[in-house]
């Protein structure tokens, strides 16, 4: 046994434990303090698929939309599925406004697909030249009135896969062109629903497809088919490209965009 010396370091030797070697050596080792006991760790909430919400905070967000605004429609002017596919063409790159200034002289000379391609790309050229890009869109409009006549019949087609051969015509258009003239559940995704879904941490995506692939698993069903229509009005009237105007929108409390714009001094 050892004893207390009277000295520092004896002392501090005598608070030592003895652990047994092999054979018959002993080492001494430090007390060791005793671990305290953990609390439980507070769980971190469950996000939705590829979002920075929660699932009951993504339904949240459209269950107010739809509160709001039950029956929201596109600000395009139309007639039919070929006219809503032509305005939508025309939108790229372009506001509706200046899409529904040029279209309704356009659709009462031109509003089928044969009127269209008889019209011919230089007067149709003249027709829309007040929006942008609008010699590209001309020649695209009147060899996608040509193919319609030659392999659709003259009709719209209902899917996808077959609106995405024509010319002038992507993902996002085909998207809304079976959205709003067919019915169908599907998500565009244009610059004012990309702005909202990234900003807001809904369903973050550095492309398009990656937000609208995002939307399409955690947006709810019975809120899916006017669900890019809501995100698109709400980018171009509340949460605005510049400056957002937190202040008035009815998600700011669920919104992760920080900071939050205050309202204007009056």
């Amino acid at each position: 046994m050892i004893r207390k010396s009277g000295n520092r370091f004896s002392d501090k030797i005598m608070r030592l434990k003895i652990r047994p070697l092999s054979g018959n050596r002993q080492e001494p080792v430090a007390d060791r303090p005793k671990s305290r006991p953990r609390g439980k760790a507070k769980r971190r909430p469950k996000l939705a698929p590829g979002s920075r919400l929660t699932q009951a905070q993504v339904d949240d967000i459209f269950a107010r939309f739809a509160a709001v605004h039950p029956h929201p429609k596109t600000e395009l002017k139309y007639t039919d599925p070929f006219t809503l596919l032509v305005a939508v063409v025309l939108s790229a790159q372009a506001t509706d406004q200046s899409v529904n200034r040029a279209t309704p002289d356009l659709f009462r000379i031109a509003g089928t697909p044969e009127k269209l391609a008889t019209l011919g790309e230089q007067e149709l050229t003249d027709k829309i030249k007040t929006i942008g890009i609008y010699r590209n869109k001309a020649r695209n409009l009147i060899a996608l009135a040509k193919k319609l006549i030659a392999e659709h019949g003259g009709k719209v087609p209902e899917t996808r896969e077959m609106l995405m051969t024509l010319p002038g015509v992507g993902r996002k258009t085909a998207n809304v062109v079976l959205n709003t003239a067919f019915g169908q559940p599907t998500i565009g995704i244009d610059t004012h629903a990309f702005r909202v879904a990234n900003r807001t941490g809904l369903a973050p995506g550095k492309t398009p497809l990656e937000v609208e692939l995002t939307l399409d698993r955690i947006v709810p069903a019975r809120y899916k088919h006017n669900a890019h229509h809501w995100l698109i009005l709400h980018g171009r009237y509340v949460c605005k490209a510049r400056v957002p105007e937190c202040w008035r929108c009815i998600i700011s409390d669920i919104c992760l965009y920080k900071p939050k714009t205050p309202a204007p001094v009056t």
